[in-house]
């Protein structure tokens, strides 16, 4: 027989790497929100269990009942199949610790497949990521990464992540780069998906010295910071990254690969043009129809960006240390200076 197992004890597992963790509800439910680092493996598609919920609400729970189990049944062989394929430990859970899962794990067990059932389901992840956001008290010192738009803040964040640096990558988690364009080329996470992906990773830095991240505003795209992030963010160490505009330029064009996103990037800009002066806005927007990107940046930057950027600083005085560098390579070991002689003090 299966063994129902706890939130608390279900994470202690993922912590050590030693359960991988099923999600049982549909794709479409997976895609919304599920616990970091799971697979799905459905019990039902999205029209199967569409199906089987208007029986439910219009006939009755047995004739439910019946219709899950017929569909169940006939894709029973290839569902053991991709179970036995995982070999390590497994939990599996569906929305409340309900009908999907518990049917799963006794299946499992029948075919001497072990499997946990996380008691509660998802819905008690949720619940533990909720009450745990609100109360954690997160230790470590906050060092902000400022500059301009197109100084490579994200880039810079990234590749010190890589290197081991202790990182919160909020856009990376948001799905959403902060800004108007900001979902071009991208998949933005919902509000449940931010807030699962970084719980995980607050706890995971919980005992490093300080912590680097990007002087985000309190909405990124459409996930909002927990106040907690705020009030750390805003007391934060400053490093203030400037770069030549030439290289900021490039960078932007790079990261966002204009020619691979024409049609988001106008759709973008149509909702911003009426807040630039009309002779330029009109410049920027034959500029992006005629593929000549650079100097669409270039005009966003001087007339749009910058000015906004300015603004918004001078509202938020603080002492900040300044970065010059020629490149985002060049300010990557700035900052790493910087952490270096920090550290050694």
């Amino acid at each position: 027989m299966f063994q129902d197992i706890t939130i608390d004890e279900l994470l202690a597992l993922r912590e050590k790497k030693e359960i991988v963790m099923i999600d049982v509800r549909s794709p479409s439910e997976y895609a919304d929100s599920t616990i970091p680092g799971s697979l799905n493996i459905p019990l039902f598609d999205d029209a199967e269990r569409a199906e089987v919920g208007t029986i439910y609400k219009q006939v009755s729970v047995q004739a439910a009942k019946d219709r899950g189990l017929e569909i169940f049944s006939a894709k029973l062989p290839a569902f053991i199949k991709t179970f036995e394929q995982i070999k390590e430990p497994k939990a599996v859970f569906c929305w409340r610790g309900g009908m999907r899962s518990k049917t799963t794990a006794t299946v499992l067990s029948l075919m001497g497949i072990p499997a946990y059932r996380l008691t509660g389901g998802f819905r008690t992840y949720r619940r533990w990521v909720v009450e745990t956001l609100g109360q954690l008290e997160f230790k470590p010192q906050v060092i902000v990464i400022l500059g301009h738009t197109g100084t490579g803040k994200t880039s810079i964040l990234r590749q010190l992540q890589n290197e081991g640096y202790p990182v919160l990558d909020l856009e990376g988690m948001a799905g959403h780069r902060g800004s108007i364009f900001g979902q071009v080329g991208l998949k933005a996470n919902n509000q449940k998906t931010f807030e699962s992906l970084l719980i995980t990773d607050l706890l995971k830095l919980q005992q490093s010295h300080y912590v680097l991240l990007e002087g985000e505003s309190k909405r990124i795209g459409k996930v909002v910071l927990p106040e907690m992030v705020v009030d750390k963010k805003e007391a934060a160490t400053q490093l203030f990254i400037r770069l030549p505009i030439h290289e900021r330029i490039r960078h932007i064009v790079e990261e966002y690969r204009p020619s691979e996103h024409k049609q988001e990037l106008i759709n973008a800009f149509n909702k911003i043009k009426n807040r630039i002066h009309t002779p330029v806005a009109k410049e920027i927007m034959i500029s992006l129809e005629e593929d000549q990107f650079e100097q669409a940046v270039k005009l966003l930057l001087e007339h749009y960006y910058d000015p906004r950027y300015e603004h918004a600083m001078k509202q938020y005085e603080h002492e900040r240390i300044i970065i010059d560098a020629s490149t985002v390579t060049e300010a990557v070991q700035a900052v790493k200076d910087y952490l270096s002689q920090t550290s050694s003090c």
